[in-house]
């Protein structure tokens, strides 16, 4: 189940992903098209701005993934309410404060950029200032939809995501081309087109929490400090690796207006356009990877993070593979869609080429990066976020333009992943004391981690007729470890009765998508049994309160089971069903 779970979340992560990339692509290809080369390295020379608001909507965009994550997989809905509640505050925050600095300081911070001093003989000053000045206004709109990609996702919301993003995406191309063809509003224009269209996306979003049916509800009274503090610190990588992108990109613009001037900056700003839009597949891999880590770390559940962490690499390697091919055959065509200087192009060209060799090795880095930071080694996490996103790639960037110029740009994203490939290799062979490739040995968990295997039972089945069998399994693994025979009996009566649900709504369908997960943990001679299914919504304990005042004899199996065991928690998150009970 982990497996098709993986499967099923990448194509909603990987549009999520590219909410905010896909109008930076748009707006490079209508500027480079309709604005001219000056327009498009203003655009470059601003995109370090755009990047640091999508690292604060990132940081708290993960530090949800991580604690509502968390305490949505124990059942803690208050918790869950809290993270929200706080989340919504931060990103209001963070949009006032950031909307204030830029209007009122937007000359300097032009400056700052590279762009120069505001002057006649430099219309590139006034490109870059024009340009943010209209992005400014969509950033409220702008972090709120980064937030609400996670929450969306744990809900189980994946085709609402789909729909923000597909509109977006529209109303961007519409509104570029009514600024470049029909009102003439420049850089300006093009930001505001931007602005636009982020509001689309984010009417279209928060339309699900309006409704009733809605898990997550703003309350005040939650406001507190430590989860504030909370979600920060679970988020604080994520701002590290997006806060040494922008440190990136301001180095490598500067590095290559030494050794190429504009053209070599329009052609970054084409690369990393387009180049954001690959990134778009592995940090969507990676985020999938970061949410399922940190809700199975709280379940103690080892065979699925060792899952998790041979899924996320057999993506990261599969689809990062095809988009290198692809945009390797298909770099001229790219290019060609943002610009039609030809010197410009040529350096684009070959610099597109070099830049997608890394796009492997960055997948596989940002997996890992995020699925540490899931399993709560944070310190590692920032250390790679460092290394993979500033200091090693800006470093090799500059010694390798010493001796090739813009070439040797080029190759410093390829060194740069390879490098810190090789730095997490050697750690986790570090760690276990020993070289191994394997999924267990890049998990990094510990032989006391959870149970033990002689005390774990697992089993997954497809098929109604199965769900006997299963029962009679666990009733004897319980057996087998010395429980008494009611709790024996029991075990296997739950599993009877809390998978009828499942049977009726979905394995009798037998269509090979819909099964269920049965897993029992043995801890100082105490069961606890969980159960997971990704058939229809289904909470037993809510069920059987509507129904408390229908006669005794009604739904006896949910009664019983209800009443004989110590706890009970369910919840529904990434759209299954999850029932945790204790004997």
């Amino acid at each position: 189940m982990i497996k098709k779970l993986f499967r099923q979340m990448l194509l909603t992560q990987i549009l999520s992903s590219m909410t905010v990339m896909v109008c930076m692509l748009i707006d490079s290809i209508m500027i480079g098209r309709f604005l001219g080369v000056d327009s498009l390295s203003a655009y470059g020379l601003a995109s370090p701005v755009l990047l640091v608001f999508a690292a604060f909507g990132n940081l708290i965009s993960a530090g949800v993934q991580v604690v509502c994550g968390k305490t949505m997989g124990s059942g803690d809905r208050k918790g869950t309410n809290a993270c929200f509640s706080v989340s919504v505050v931060l990103a209001a925050v963070i949009s006032v404060v950031g909307v204030i600095l830029i209007l009122v300081f937007t000359d300097p911070i032009c400056t700052i950029l590279g762009a120069g001093r505001p002057h006649p003989d430099n219309p590139v000053f006034f490109l870059t200032r024009d340009y943010l000045r209209g992005f400014i206004i969509g950033a409220p709109a702008f972090i709120s939809a980064q937030i609400m990609v996670p929450y969306m996702q744990l809900s189980g919301n994946r085709t609402r995501l789909v729909i923000a993003v597909a509109m977006m995406t529209v109303g961007d191309i519409v509104f570029d081309a009514l600024n470049v063809l029909v009102f003439h509003g420049g850089t300006l224009g093009m930001g505001l087109a931007s602005s636009v269209s982020y509001y689309i996306a984010f009417v279209i979003g928060a339309a699900y929490f309006l409704k009733k049916s809605c898990v997550f509800r703003f309350r005040k009274k939650l406001l507190k400090r430590s989860v504030s503090r909370q979600l920060i610190m679970a988020g604080v990588p994520t701002l590290i690796n997006q806060l040494s992108l922008v440190l990136l990109t301001f180095v490598l613009n500067n590095i290559l207006l030494g050794v190429g001037g504009n053209l070599a900056v329009a052609a970054y700003s084409v690369i990393t356009s387009a180049g954001n839009i690959c990134y778009s597949f592995s940090s969507g891999i990676g985020s999938v990877a970061l949410m399922l880590s940190s809700i199975f770390y709280t379940d103690k559940d080892k065979n699925a993070l060792n899952t998790v962490v041979s899924a996320m690499c057999f993506f990261s390697v599969l689809i990062c593979g095809i988009v290198t091919i692809g945009v390797t055959f298909g770099a001229k065509w790219l290019v060609a869609l943002f610009l039609e200087n030809r010197a410009a192009e040529r350096l684009a060209v070959w610099g597109m080429r070099l830049f997608v060799m890394s796009l492997v090795p960055c997948a596989l880095n940002t997996c890992f990066k995020n699925y540490y930071q899931g399993i709560d080694r944070i310190r590692l996490t920032e250390v790679i976020s460092v290394l993979q996103n500033f200091l090693l790639p800006a470093t090799a960037a500059f010694v390798l333009s010493r001796f090739l110029k813009i070439t040797g740009v080029w190759l410093g994203f390829l060194s740069g992943e390879l490098l810190t490939l090789v730095f997490i290799t050697l750690y986790v062979t570090r760690v276990n004391k020993r070289f191994s490739i394997t999924a267990e040995a890049f998990s990094l968990l510990g032989d006391d981690f959870g149970v033990g295997a002689d005390n774990c039972f697992e089993m997954s089945f497809m098929r109604a007729e199965d769900v006997s069998r299963c029962a009679a399994a666990a009733q004897e693994f319980c057996r087998s470890h010395g429980l008494d025979e009611n709790r024996c009996s029991l075990t296997a009566l739950c599993i009877e009765e809390m998978t009828k649900n499942a049977v009726r709504s979905g394995l009798m369908k037998n269509d090979g998508e819909h099964n269920v997960d049965v897993r029992i943990l043995i801890k100082d001679g105490e069961p606890t049994l969980r159960i997971r299914d990704n058939c229809e919504h289904f909470d037993p304990v809510k069920y059987l309160e509507l129904h408390s005042s229908e006669i005794p004899e009604e739904h006896k199996g949910i009664r019983a089971v209800l009443g004989r065991v110590t706890t009970v928690n369910y919840v529904n998150t990434l759209g299954f069903n999850n029932l945790t009970l204790t004997m």
